[in-house]
């Protein structure tokens, strides 16, 4: 007869040495979370180190026990990042989407920032583009190194 799993009961994981794992109705175990985000355990720890994640409850057990706020933090960092926000911009854009005093304009300011900075990128990426395009056309691609276009502006 299967029992019915209450908040606090230990559940055998099927995996090799039947490691116990925690489970709640109130948290997850950070391999959950890692699961439910699609992300390595270390990445969570990495976060938590660097003050992006608060602490997490702990069971009574002393198991860590994350909320399923966590999973949404941990969403609004990789699209952060995936936007192209470096770890402290992140942590500002965090500190004020927990500031209910914040004002749009700080985030507008942030985003700006970012935007400026990544139109610059590709400033700088087409310049790049169109010179290395420029020697690559200039480069017959046959015979010795002498005289190679490429290796001239190098060299240069």
């Amino acid at each position: 007869m299967v029992m019915p799993v209450t908040a606090v009961e230990p559940i055998l994981d099927l995996v090799p040495r039947y490691k116990v794992m925690m489970t709640s109705m109130n948290g997850l175990t950070r391999g959950q979370l890692a699961k439910a985000c699609n992300m390595g355990p270390e990445t969570i720890r990495f976060y938590e180190r660097e003050g992006l994640l608060p602490l997490p409850d702990r069971t009574a057990a002393g198991y860590r026990s994350f909320s399923t706020e966590t999973v949404h933090r941990l969403n609004f960092i990789q699209r952060a990042k995936n936007l192209g926000f470096s770890l402290r911009e992140i942590n500002d854009l965090l500190a004020l989407h927990d500031n209910e005093d914040a004002d749009r304009s700080q985030v507008k300011n942030l985003a700006g920032a970012k935007l400026a900075e990544i139109e610059q990128k590709i400033s700088d990426l087409t310049r790049m583009q169109a010179t290395l395009k420029k020697l690559f056309r200039q480069c017959s691609g046959k015979g010795s190194i002498s005289g190679c276009p490429i290796i001239q502006s190098l060299s240069d």
